[in-house]
């Protein structure tokens, strides 16, 4: 499974960054805002220090706008994204560019039904916002697992599933189990997939052994 970071902190971004564990990044137009900066350098940054795949959202939400949108947005980098929301002005975007070679990120998916006509207008990712559902007293999860079962079936659709909206460590380890093609973390969150109280316990120990020993490598 990819994980992407979803983040504008350009700052946090290249230090979780400097493993190489991050495969992409996702924005939207409330992250952006909260940088405080002008919205396509923050983009150029990003784009130079992560190589995958960049979302940036389009926030017209009349079709032509959209496409002007887009334009702009691909200038800014090759690793840029288009990313639109699921409405009927949306898909009609996402069918338009996909054509066009371009790819698109479609989201604030909450259904198998949006996913499988996102699919439909050649979307390159499909973005199910799990957390967000779990808020309406929903399952997020199970959403994951009907639109990997329906995009099973049908050979023609290269669609990526992108698990969005995650709230958890236990968010991310459910959606690898049923197979999402990405999931897209909170810096927060990223930061915590690597800790375990065990670990610490476990190296405090072998070091303090060491010291006794008076050993040096």
């Amino acid at each position: 499974m990819e994980i992407f970071l979803d983040s504008s902190d350009i700052n946090e971004i290249k230090l979780l960054n400097k493993a190489n564990l991050v495969d992409g990044i996702t924005t939207n137009p409330s992250l952006l805002s909260k940088s405080g900066n002008d919205f396509k350098n923050v983009l150029k940054d990003i784009c130079k220090e992560v190589s995958g795949p960049v979302s940036a959202e389009v926030t017209a939400t009349d079709l032509p706008g959209m496409l002007k949108e887009a334009e702009i947005l691909k200038k800014i980098a090759k690793n840029i994204i288009i990313k639109v929301p699921l409405t009927w002005n949306g898909l009609q975007a996402c069918e338009i560019l996909s054509k066009k070679k371009t790819k698109v990120n479609v989201t604030l998916c909450f259904s198998p039904t949006q996913a499988l006509l996102a699919a439909k207008a050649g979307a390159s990712y499909i973005s199910p916002f799990i957390g967000r559902l779990d808020d309406i007293g929903e399952n997020g999860v199970e959403l994951i697992q009907e639109i990997k079962s329906i995009y099973k079936n049908y050979k023609n659709i290269n669609t990526k599933i992108l698990a969005a909206s995650i709230r958890s460590v236990e968010h991310v380890i459910k959606v690898a189990k049923i197979g999402a093609d990405v999931a897209t973390i909170p810096t927060k969150i990223f930061k915590e997939l690597y800790k375990h109280s065990l670990t610490d316990k476990g190296l405090e120990s072998f070091l303090s052994d060491w010291k006794k020993s008076g050993m040096q490598i």
